[in-house]
């Protein structure tokens, strides 16, 4: 037992419980969890991904490069967030509002918050001149759209949006069903699926065929009849 020797007049007094000892030991400082913020410095060196677009419209191909931070580094609460991207081509009639689009798009990655919408904003965007169709029979309003795009694929790429994945009963589901309707109509070569398919609206891929009196897509499943 330790002695203390009182000096001072006694003005008030506590009974030491466990509760109120426990709350009086120091506190591990709490680790801060960084975020995403228009103010966070951009390190020397960033990591990142390009992705090329080819389409039908210009004979020059695109190339998105987008660059990524770590924020947490280390820690159990490392992320990694896009800060900024770039788009490069050969083709220089659209310099002018590709450029102004990477500008206003690395701002919005900078400023933080969930940067995810402006993937739907920039596929929704058409062409007034008309889409195009992609390898693989998927349909692409317009040039922006593709590059909309192109952002998904990343933000997929490093967790930000989670891809919905297709369960192995609906794979089997799909594949017996394109089987049925190539023993009906015959197999297309070289194509994706079968050349007497049409837009599927909701996945914008040339997949949807009428079977059983029914539309279904063989791509992603959708069926006008539920």
């Amino acid at each position: 037992m330790t002695l203390h020797k009182i000096t001072q007049k006694i003005v008030s007094y506590k009974v030491l419980t466990k509760e109120n000892t426990e709350a009086a030991q120091p506190q591990e400082p709490q680790q801060s969890v960084e975020s995403m913020h228009e103010n966070v410095e951009r390190p020397e060196v960033l990591i990142g991904s390009t992705y090329k677009i080819k389409t039908p419209q210009s004979e020059h191909a695109l190339y998105i490069t987008i660059n990524d931070i770590i924020l947490n580094q280390h820690t159990a609460h490392e992320e990694r967030r896009p800060y900024e991207i770039f788009i490069n081509s050969k083709n220089m009639e659209h310099f002018q509002w590709v450029l102004a689009l990477t500008r206003v798009i690395s701002a919005v990655f900078r400023k933080g918050g969930d940067a995810t919408f402006l993937v739907e904003e920039l596929k929704a965007v058409f062409d007034p001149k008309g889409g195009y169709f992609k390898k693989g029979g998927v349909f692409m309003p317009s040039l922006v759209a593709e590059i909309g795009c192109a952002i998904e694929t990343h933000m997929k790429h490093i967790g930000m949006i989670k891809p919905e994945v297709m369960t192995d009963h609906q794979k089997q589901f799909l594949a017996d069903k394109r089987r049925e309707f190539e023993a009906m109509h015959g197999e297309t070569e070289g194509e994706s699926f079968p050349e007497k398919a049409v837009l599927c609206n909701k996945c914008s891929t040339k997949a949807m065929v009428l079977m059983d009196g029914c539309m279904t897509c063989l791509n992603c499943g959708e069926s006008k009849c539920g």
